[in-house]
């Protein structure tokens, strides 16, 4: 919460208040990268502040993260908005095909390109390979056939995530990490693509939106093995670089990254499936509940043992509505204190923040040593 705090409020300080919507989950990884770095000495007064009463914290005060990991989080958050803005006028998805918005829009997304690469030039970091990366993919992306290898469409994703990994090493003083970090964040970048064309495979199918897995005649088996792999490349490439902590950085890539792919394929490590947490399936059309297993489902006389009414599809929210409700779930504590939320933009099923931190077996654990099922050797079930 600190870097999230932090990454939204980098971007009011520097771009204004309507910058603050590009605050992403991703972009705060850049963060918690950077500070995971600095020696424990220069950490303390230098990277951390406490910020005021804010609504979305339920009107309390926070310790937030400040400084140039804050800062270069906002940069690549604001250009890379950008480009999914200008991608969403061009497929004029939503309010975006009307002429008006779209307009407005535009006038945002260059604002937005300006303002990143200033902040990024502030900062040594030169965001044209963001820049480039984005304009490569729409070619890359009209090009594609059946056949074509799905790491061409990816490479531009892989591209601008290792930069920004990479350069996390040079603000943080460490020059020797940029190698693996770059490694860490091309299969990070790799792992993002291809988990959003996983999830939305189904929703672009029926609407005709261009799809990679589609476009490129690839089975989801071979997706799940890509996933796989660049989970394990992350947590390898991890293990190559130093550190002075770094637990979070852990918990969010070798941890996460995990589950992130257990949820977007329907499956989960055997490790997790107990009694009181029964495996979550996914069935087709998007319903992540097996029936009978429906939180919808009244029970009772009346109603028959499988649940009626069926639940609710997921729902799909633009830019600007997924903010609002976001904004809702975070004042109300409903991201971190439930079991499960609603995603505001895609309305996929999402775990509360809070689930599973009453466990600190992921202090001191190894997850390069552990069963590839779940890349851990703790006793966590994590």
């Amino acid at each position: 919460m600190a870097h999230l705090c932090g990454l939204c409020l980098a971007l009011r300080d520097d771009h204004g208040q309507l910058a603050r919507i590009a605050t992403n989950y991703d972009g705060l990884i850049i963060s918690a990268l950077v500070e995971a770095q600095v020696p424990g000495a220069d950490r303390s007064g230098k990277w951390r502040r406490t910020a005021g009463p804010c609504p979305l914290r339920g009107m309390r005060t926070a310790p937030v993260v400040k400084g140039e990991g804050a800062r270069l989080a906002a940069a690549v958050s604001l250009v890379l908005a950008s480009a999914k803005m200008r991608d969403h006028i061009d497929d004029k998805d939503g309010a975006m095909a009307r002429r008006p918005v779209a307009a407005a829009a535009r006038t945002v997304a260059r604002r937005w390109d300006r303002a990143g690469a200033r902040t990024g030039s502030g900062l040594g970091f030169d965001t044209a390979v963001l820049v480039d990366a984005v304009d490569r993919q729409a070619g890359i992306e009209t090009l594609a056939r059946i056949g074509t290898p799905l790491l061409t469409v990816t490479e531009p994703t892989e591209t601008a995530t290792a930069a920004a990994f990479g350069y996390t090493a040079v603000l943080a003083g460490r020059p020797g990490n940029r190698a693996p970090l770059e490694e860490a964040g091309r299969l990070f970048g790799r792992l993002a693509h291809l988990l959003d064309a996983v999830e939305d495979q189904a929703a672009d199918a029926a609407s005709g939106a261009w799809n990679p897995l589609t476009a490129t005649g690839t089975g989801r088996a071979e997706a799940r093995r890509l996933c796989d792999d660049a989970v394990r490349g992350v947590r390898l490439a991890l293990k190559d670089a130093e550190f002075s902590d770094g637990r979070l950085v852990h918990v969010l890539l070798a941890h996460e990254l995990r589950r992130s792919v257990d949820r977007a394929f329907g499956g989960s490590c055997g490790h997790q499936q107990s009694a009181q947490r029964p495996p979550v399936l996914q069935q087709p059309g998007g319903n992540p509940y097996a029936p009978g297993q429906s939180p919808y489902a009244p029970s009772g006389p009346g109603f028959p043992p499988n649940g009626f009414p069926p639940p609710e599809p997921p729902r799909r929210r633009g830019l600007i509505a997924g903010c609002a409700v976001w904004s809702g779930l975070c004042c109300t504590c409903q991201l971190c204190c439930r079991d499960h939320y609603d995603d505001p933009w895609n309305g996929n099923r999402r775990e509360g923040w809070c689930r599973d931190c009453d466990c600190d077996c992921c202090d001191a654990c190894d997850c390069c040593d552990g069963c590839d099922c779940c890349d851990c050797g703790c006793d966590c079930g994590c």
